[in-house]
């Protein structure tokens, strides 16, 4: 009866290590998605950025051609 009960006890601690184990990789698995939609926000916020700045750099380009030529 001792014995059963020792082998239902360390059965039972090895599935508390188990879970344990699958709590800190779902708690992982929540950190990288987090990190990943903060890279992504990131990410968009500077293509937004080059797309201004190359806009603008059309404008000042168009603008030098326009002033030459006149010059011209």
């Amino acid at each position: 009866m001792k014995r059963e009960r020792e082998d239902w006890t360390r059965l039972y601690h090895k599935m508390l290590k188990g879970i344990e184990a699958m709590i800190d990789m779902q708690r992982m698995a929540k950190d990288l998605k987090k990190i990943a939609e903060e890279t992504n926000m990131m990410i968009t916020e500077m293509e937004e950025m080059i797309l201004t700045a190359s806009i603008n750099n059309q404008m000042v380009n168009t603008m030098n051609i326009t002033q030459i030529s006149e010059d011209l």
